[in-house]
């Protein structure tokens, strides 16, 4: 059992966060329905995960390249 902050805020219990694959960062949603909450984590796009890979320097060298 978790208990609600005086701003809004609680802990995600471990074994959920396990259970759902949320780490830090991560974006997850609240849906009500029969008197219940729901939480869901957003999927991340495959492409998020490589954001920023190639640096910024090397990313415009390739975009003028590619023009």
């Amino acid at each position: 059992m978790t208990s609600l902050t005086s701003k809004g805020q609680v802990t995600i219990p471990k074994r959920i966060r396990g259970v759902l694959g949320l780490r830090a960062g991560d974006e997850i949603d609240f849906e009500i329905g029969d008197g219940n909450a729901v939480i869901r984590k957003k999927p991340r796009l495959e492409i998020e995960k490589w954001a920023g890979y190639l640096g910024k320097h090397r990313t415009e060298a390739m975009m003028k390249e590619l023009r």
